[in-house]
């Protein structure tokens, strides 16, 4: 997998980043156009749902539970 990239998003009002590798952005895009919603959309509601899981962590699971039912 390539370099991570980052990408900035507003959760709870609150600015924050989040580094991920070029594929996971890939995926988390394509699932995002898939439930016609924004990627920051997306992230909020992965963010809602993560626990006690880190964000980056839980985008990763996010992606691949997606990319394993398409």
């Amino acid at each position: 997998m390539g370099s991570l990239r980052k990408r900035s998003v507003l959760l709870s009002g609150h600015a924050t980043s989040i580094a991920l590798e070029p594929e996971f952005w890939k995926v988390l895009d394509a699932m995002a156009q898939a439930r016609t919603q924004s990627l920051a959309a997306l992230i909020v509601s992965i963010d809602r749902a993560r626990g006690e899981r880190p964000l980056a962590s839980a985008c990763r699971v996010a992606a691949l539970e997606w990319a394993g039912k398409s």
